[in-house]
């Protein structure tokens, strides 16, 4: 009885919550800088328990009101962070055990959310809304290069051959472009001027420098992350991204350095920013694919993220593949 109780009433609340959004949403007018833009400055966060792919327990992109509340409490991470600390036994051991079930430390660390994404006032299963299905369109080219990436995960030869996240360069989409929520750690910070925007990303502790200018670096000129440029469209924030470096390939989102990605930032009430995103790039995708998700007001701060200080990981990683080398030889 009490467990229906709760879901009757947390089921009450998401309604609620997402009629008050839509009602404000209706009637919203930005505040605005002194050169009179809309204000985006402040902390944001996209933690939720939607991801970028809808997940093959959802058949819809929307969920309908009177089932939200089941659905995320059924929800796995969910789950694992009501129950991890106190019902698995496996979590609390302090020995390393639990590193064979995938993952280094227990619900404690995570922060990835407690309810579905609330964008447009509907709860969504996933930040694709193009394709309908959910999914990146991958090409065939695509697809046998994110295998490839995934088999190099293997290769321990060095540090230059590890992923980005090992190498204290980028950890999953947070930085992006786009931008997109993972397991902790998805806070932001912007700051703006009449020339410039800066989003600061707690992940990696990265800054995105956005100067407000019509024309990119020359072409000869990649970075890592690309090259951002933005500009108003009424009372729309429109940031187009190119020329990405040649390790964005191998990233959390594929983009070639003949990609490009568009987003579009429009606050849509005192406690959302609508964030929409277009991923145009032929060389991995069949289609542009396109997203929608909200940056939602935070009061918390952002806090240090000293990667490169206390990457213990990489000296661990090959170290320990040197130790395996040396014990298969001795076999022989």
């Amino acid at each position: 009885m009490k467990s229906k109780l709760t879901l009757v009433l947390y089921a009450l609340a998401l309604l609620s919550a997402s009629i008050r959004i839509e009602a404000e949403a209706v009637h919203y007018k930005p505040p605005r800088t002194l050169d009179g833009k809309p204000d985006l400055q402040g902390t944001w966060t996209n933690a939720s328990i939607t991801t970028l792919q809808r997940d093959s327990r959802y058949k819809t992109l929307v969920i309908p009101r009177e089932q939200v509340a089941a659905a995320t409490a059924a929800h796995p991470q969910v789950v694992r962070q009501n129950t991890d600390d106190e019902a698995d036994e496996g979590t609390k051991s302090q020995d390393g055990s639990d590193l064979a079930k995938g993952r280094g430390y227990n619900a404690f660390w995570i922060d990835p959310g407690r309810e579905f994404g609330l964008v447009k006032g509907e709860y969504r299963t996933s930040w694709i809304v193009d394709p309908d299905n959910g999914k990146i369109p991958f090409t065939e080219r695509g697809r046998q290069h994110v295998a490839e990436v995934e088999e190099r995960r293997d290769n321990f030869d060095g540090p230059e051959v590890r992923p980005l996240a090992d190498r204290c360069l980028m950890t999953a989409g947070r930085i992006g472009p786009p931008m997109i929520n993972g397991l902790y750690n998805n806070n932001y910070q912007i700051v703006q001027t009449a020339d410039y925007i800066v989003i600061q990303v707690e992940m990696v502790r990265h800054a995105r420098v956005i100067p407000l200018r019509r024309q990119h670096l020359p072409q000869k000129i990649t970075q890592l992350f690309g090259d951002s440029i933005g500009w108003w469209e009424g009372d729309t924030l429109v940031v187009e991204t190119t020329q990405f470096h040649p390790l964005h390939r191998d990233s959390f989102i594929n983009i070639s350095p003949q990609g490009k990605v568009t987003e579009r930032f429009t606050r849509v009430s005192s406690k959302q920013i609508l964030y929409e995103f277009a991923v145009d790039d032929p060389y991995f995708y069949k289609q542009t694919w396109h997203g929608e998700l909200s940056f939602n007001a935070s009061k918390e701060q952002l806090y240090e993220y000293a990667c490169h200080e206390g990457n213990y990981a990489m000296t661990g990683i090959l170290a320990g593949a040197r130790e395996q080398e040396k014990r298969a030889a001795t076999k022989h």
